[in-house]
This record gives structure tokens, C-alpha cells and sequence, in this order.
């Protein structure tokens, strides 16, 4: 069956996208790719087509649970068989999917790139052919990168040690500097990078000078005009998400603030309301975004400075993705410049932090066990640095990952240990509740303190 006959019986297309022909062409002849296409350009089809022509299964790096569901839905709509192996899975369900795999009766798989952090998984995976490695996202390898994830430094390494023999990367927003180090680490050829532009047409793009005191009436005024339009109005503080979604309801606008501080619960929830249309409007940082794919958000709304053309790039690309006209507003100051500048220079450790850290390291013997964000606090080196610190000690042999466990909760008294009896009897109830339930607890006057960021890591020196 030639690829334009498997492009019709699967996916009812008769022709590809610019672009697409010559990624797909590529991979189809041995080799590998990037494909870097604006949003909504068929990014996800370049590697679709082709997993069901190659002769092994296609394993799919994808940064997000949401991203994984979406394209598994698709996928499945059209009867290809594929399956994710991730963190809402029970251990029989994980089990099935890779025995199908072994069996050969799945064709893509995606994993977060974590997953291979897992020695189990990676002793499951080198034993599966696989004929492609999908980076979704890809930018996400880049130190010049927005989005830049340490983890994905190691996919190279682990494209070798796994024998992959092709690669395709994904992405739609990459600079040049992000585009050569994309292609220098898994030895791609220049011209088979396909780039087609980010150019989108009914995208209107406007910069809106405003002092800091008119920022709220002018975007309350923006979106007065019609508050129903699907908006997403961008900060970049989580108290100024707060503050902002606040204000808009005061101003008979139904917002919702979205940020990283809250529970994951709360922030499905709100995601799935504004997917639904329920909720029309979402104050968020940048915790919001990578993964909704929400076709007909009419407003893009920079209330604070971005973080950088890339991030502002990435952003808009949220908007129209149905095609229609949408509109990407930016409420233009310089008030914001010395908070970006803060995330900067936060993000640099000082070299008596990384003496710290080797000495942590060198303190520990052969093996290490660490707690992230106890070991961030106690060199004083912010998490993204820090985990980027490790994966070079990874890349460089001094240190290997040996397993990964989750800590207990700990907790820390604020108020006297000495409770009364009679504040003992009526907290009993509380005492006995699992943590998820901590919040109650101050009535007895202790506070819960979780401390682990949610894992610990064992490693062992290399030698």
C-alpha cells in the first residue's frame, strides 16, 4: 500500500500539507527529520502516516499527560492502534500495554520523557524493536529553548543505547539557535530540516501602550466589548493572576485566575470548564497553555510583558486555531522588565552553590539518595538549574540514576506540642484522616507541611 493510499483508508485525506511530503518522504527513505510547523499545521500526521508503513513501533516523547489523551483519541478514532504508558495507570493496565507491545499488536507509544528514567521500563523497552523516535515538542531540548526541560538532553543517549535508527523532531516555535542545537545533538542533515514559516493569517497582532495604572480599564474594556468571546489574558506572577481575574469578575467579566500554585485538581477542573466553554475567560501564567488545544480562542491577551519572543511566539499560537480571525493584544510597558530580569538571574547559580552541590555529592560515598527540592534549598540553586546540573553529572559519567521512590509526608509542629485533652478528643477525627485531608488540621493547631517535591532520586557514582 503505497502512503498516499494509507493517508486515505486512515486519516480520509487525499494530499499533504506543505511540508508534510517531504518530512514523511524523509523518514519513509531511512532518515531522519525535523519537522517545524506553525500550530495547526499537521505536525502530529508526519509521524502518524509513516508508524504505519515502518516496519516497528514508533515510541512518542511527549512533555504532557493532556497532549498524550488528545492524540491518543484521534489515534484511536481511526483504529490505529496505540497506547501511552503513564503515571494514571495501574500496574495491569501498564502490564497489557507492554505485552501488546512485545506482541506487536501497538504500533506508536507515547511516554513522557521520564519514563526512561524508569530502569524497568528501559530494561522492557531495549528489548522492542523500534524503528522511530518521536520528540514532540522538541524545542524542549535547547538550553535557548522557552520551554527547556533538562530530561531531554538525555534522549540522544538514550536514542543510541535503545538502537534507534531514525528520529523525528517536532516543534513549533524554535529560533535559529534553537534549530542548530536541535540538529547538532541528534546529528541531523540541514536540509532535512523542514521549516514552513510561522506565518498565520488571521492572527491580527496588536501592542497597546498603557501606563501601569490603565492596564486593568483598558483590558476590562477589551473584553467588555464581548465577554463571551473564548479569552486567555496572561501574566506573569501567580498573585497578579489572582489579583487580575478578581478585578475582571468585580467587572461583571466571568474570569477564573489558573497558575501552578494551585492543586492539580482545581486546575483540570478549570481547564476542562474553559475547553467546555463554561468558563470564557482564563487569567493564567505559563503554567497555561502546552496541551490545551482549544480551536476557537478569539483573544490572547498579554497583560505582563512575555518572558520572550519565543514564549510570546507560543503563546498567540493558541489563538484561531480553527482559521478564524482572533485577536493577540499586548498591554505594552517597561513596569514588568525588572521581574523577567529577576527569573534571569535567579536561574544563575553562583559558583559557591555548585561547590556545595559537588560537595553534597562527594559527601554521600557510592550511592546518593536525594530529595530535589530539599537539596535546591540547601545549595541554594533554583529546581530547573539544579535538575540541569545533574543531567550533565549524567551526561559526563560521574553519576548514574539507579531508581526513583516516593518519600513520606513529613510533618512540622508551628504551635505547642502540648495539646489539651479536650483539643486532642475533638481533633481525633482529623489526626485520623489520610494526608490528602492535612487542610483540616489547623483546627487542632498543627499545620502540615508537605516537604517532598514529590519524588527521591538514588544515584551512584560512576567512578
Amino acid at each position: 500500500m503505497t502512503p498516499l493510499d494509507t493517508l486515505q483508508q486512515h486519516f480520509g485525506f487525499s494530499s499533504l500539507r506543505p511540508g508534510q511530503q517531504q518530512v514523511i518522504d524523509t523518514l519513509l527513505a531511512g532518515q531522519s527529520a525535523a519537522a517545524i510547523f506553525p500550530t495547526g499545521s499537521g505536525k502530529s500526521l508526519c509521524y502518524q502516516l509513516p508508524a504505519l508503513l515502518l516496519p516497528h513501533l514508533t515510541l512518542v516523547i511527549s512533555p504532557l499527560l493532556a497532549l498524550m489523551q488528545d492524540q491518543l483519541a484521534f489515534l484511536r478514532q481511526r483504529n490505529i492502534p496505540a497506547a501511552s504508558i503513564d503515571s494514571t495507570q495501574s500496574w495491569e493496565q501498564s502490564r497489557q500495554i507492554m505485552q501488546d507491545v512485545r506482541e506487536g499488536r501497538i504500533r506508536i507509544l507515547m511516554i513522557s520523557v521520564e519514563r526512561l528514567k524508569n530502569e524497568r521500563f528501559r530494561q522492557f523497552i531495549g528489548q522492542v524493536p523500534i524503528s522511530l523516535l518521536v520528540v514532540d515538542e522538541a524545542h524542549c531540548i535547547s538550553e535557548w529553548g522557552h520551554n527547556f526541560r533538562p530530561d531531554y538532553l538525555k534522549l540522544p543517549d538514550y536514542c543510541r543505547s535503545l538502537n534507534i535508527p531514525q528520529v523525528l523532531l517536532l516543534t513549533a516555535t524554535a529560533t535559529p539557535n534553537v534549530i542548530d542545537d536541535m540538529q547538532q545533538k541528534f546529528g541531523l542533515s540541514r536540509e532535512n530540516v523542514v521549516i514552513t514559516g510561522f506565518y498565520r493569517p488571521n492572527l491580527h497582532l496588536e501592542v497597546i501602550p498603557v501606563t501601569e495604572a490603565e492596564k486593568m480599564p483598558v483590558l476590562i474594556e477589551q473584553l467588555i466589548e464581548d465577554p463571551s468571546l473564548p479569552t486567555i489574558v496572561y501574566v506573569t506572577l501567580q498573585h497578579t493572576a489572582e489579583q487580575v481575574a478578581e478585578r475582571l469578575a468585580a467587572a461583571g467579566i466571568q474570569a477564573r485566575a489558573y497558575h501552578a500554585g494551585m492543586d492539580q485538581d482545581r486546575r483540570r477542573q478549570l481547564q476542562q470548564a474553559f475547553m467546555a466553554g463554561t468558563i470564557p475567560c482564563i487569567v493564567a501564567t505559563i503554567a497555561f497553555g502546552m496541551g490545551v488545544d482549544k480551536a476557537d480562542i478569539r483573544r490572547v491577551i498579554h497583560y505582563d510583558l512575555p518572558k520572550s519572543i519565543e514564549n510570546y511566539s507560543q503563546e498567540i499560537g493558541r489563538a484561531g486555531r480553527d482559521g478564524q480571525p482572533s485577536r493577540c493584544i499586548l498591554l505594552g510597558n517597561q513596569a514588568g522588565l525588572n521581574v523577567l530580569e529577576n527569573f534571569v538571574y535567579g536561574d544563575t547559580p553562583e559558583p559557591d552553590s555548585i561547590r556545595s552541590l559537588l560537595h553534597e555529592m562527594q559527601r554521600a560515598g557510592d550511592q546518593w539518595e536525594l530529595m530535589p527540592l530539599r537539596l535546591s534549598n540547601s545549595t541554594n540553586i533554583r529546581l530547573l538549574p539544579l535538575k540541569t546540573l545533574l543531567v550533565y553529572l549524567e551526561l559526563n559519567r560521574i553519576i548514574e540514576p539507579q531508581y526513583s521512590y516516593f518519600a513520606d509526608y513529613r510533618f512540622k509542629f508551628i504551635a505547642s506540642r502540648r495539646i489539651s485533652s479536650a483539643d486532642s478528643t475533638r481533633s481525633d477525627r482529623h489526626f485520623s484522616m489520610p494526608c490528602s485531608m492535612a487542610p483540616h488540621w489547623p483546627e487542632a493547631g498543627v499545620r502540615s507541611i508537605l516537604m517532598p517535591s514529590g519524588s527521591t532520586t538514588a544515584v551512584k557514582e560512576s567512578g
